[in-house]
């Protein structure tokens, strides 16, 4: 056992950081479910093709131009919904992360 002894308690942590440290988690969570409704989209191949991602990350639509439908280059075709369901993820990524350093102060929290 250490010099002194166990003195229990938090050692002194304040009750107001505690209180803080709470308000945090409620704003944390609040913002959570908020950011999971939140949709993002992005286009690839000069807006021939679309595709939506929400919060969770999760591909909810894929908008495809007629005319991006050849039937002689569907590798092209897959290429673009590749690219655009990438940047979605992307955008949606950066936009949760941005929005939660601004709760945490710029702490680096495990979410």
């Amino acid at each position: 056992m250490a010099k002194g002894g166990f003195r229990g308690g938090f050692g002194g942590v304040n009750p107001n950081m505690i209180k803080q440290a709470q308000k945090m988690q409620q704003e944390l969570i609040k913002m959570q479910a908020e950011m999971e409704e939140r949709e993002y989209s992005a286009t690839a191949g000069g807006g021939v093709v679309t595709a939506t991602v929400n919060g969770k990350k999760e591909l909810v639509s894929v908008k495809i131009e007629p005319d991006a439908v050849d039937p002689e280059d569907v590798e092209m075709l897959e290429d673009l919904i590749v690219a655009a369901v990438n940047e979605a993820l992307r955008k949606a990524e950066e936009s949760i992360s941005q929005t939660m350093s601004k709760i945490t102060g710029g702490l680096n929290l495990p979410f």
